[in-house]
């Protein structure tokens, strides 16, 4: 009998199958009236019609678009992959910064009570704000609208990497901390052979929580800053009424949301052990 990852993926195709059939059939190509004079024919006639595009449209552009993802022919006019590599880039430059804060300030709390009693009242009132609610002033303090987009993902990605790594910490077993306090490790050599390891797995799902939230928020961050990058090209679509362009994009954005979490994902498998 084929293996369960076999099945699931075999199910998942015909799955798929039957989406894709269903939604090509139910939405075929409007007829052109055999009424109409000849201005509207030449105007297009029927196909200027509003309609979502059938999936065989989006297979078209998604061949169209990727054949050739690099093409730049002018600040409106760039090829998916130069989009998709800014928005890539400043969700990696607002992540790198968010985790360059947030794991040592988290392994801080998690270890010092005194600084989670300190800390702990202004993570609550700041934790729960949009990331979007601070892009007016991101605009107005750092007057540049790609690192304001950076200084949103830095905010939405700082929360569930910084609690996530002081839960961990502070739910490191009592027993192996006093094991190496037997040994006579120093504070830093118990933090980086104790602490670190054991926390490893809630860490990284903390990381991986907030990659997540950091792609999609560039989304919306984008569509409000404008210039480039994956969301101001799914504005850009919308405002020039190619919904095949915006439903290719759509399912761009979730399959490089999918590599982004695969790729966290088999970190975490690497840190995780048995207890």
């Amino acid at each position: 009998m084929p293996s369960l990852r076999i099945r699931a993926a075999l199910l998942s195709l015909a799955v798929l199958a039957v989406i894709l059939g269903v939604w090509e059939l139910s939405n075929p190509a409007p007829v052109a009236d055999a009424a109409q004079d000849e201005y509207a024919r030449l105007m297009g006639g029927a196909d200027t019609q509003a309609r979502l595009p059938a999936p065989s449209d989006i297979l078209g552009r998604a061949w169209e678009e990727l054949s050739d993802p690099f093409y730049d022919a002018g600040p409106n006019d760039k090829g998916i992959g130069i989009q998709i590599g800014y928005s890539l880039y400043r969700v990696g430059l607002g992540y790198i910064a968010a985790a360059a804060i947030a794991l040592p300030l988290g392994f801080l709390i998690g270890m010092s009570p005194l600084a989670y009693k300190a800390l702990d009242p202004f993570i609550q009132v700041l934790r729960p704000i949009s990331p979007l609610a601070w892009m007016p002033l991101a605009l107005f303090v750092i007057k540049d609208s790609q690192a304001s987009a950076i200084f949103v993902i830095f905010i939405c990605s700082i929360w569930p990497m910084l609690l996530n790594t002081a839960f961990g910490v502070a739910n490191v077993r009592k027993d192996w901390v006093n094991v190496a306090r037997t040994h006579e490790l120093g504070a830093l050599a118990t933090a980086f052979r104790v602490i670190l390891p054991a926390a490893a797995p809630t860490i990284v799902t903390g990381m991986r929580i907030s990659i997540g939230i950091a792609w999609l928020v560039i989304v919306a961050a984008e569509m409000l800053v404008g210039g480039t990058g994956i969301g101001y090209y799914v504005w850009n679509e919308w405002n020039n009424l190619d919904l095949t362009s915006v439903v290719f994009s759509i399912l761009i954005i979730g399959m490089v949301g999918m590599a982004l979490d695969m790729i966290l994902g088999a970190l975490a498998r690497a840190v995780a052990y048995a207890d």
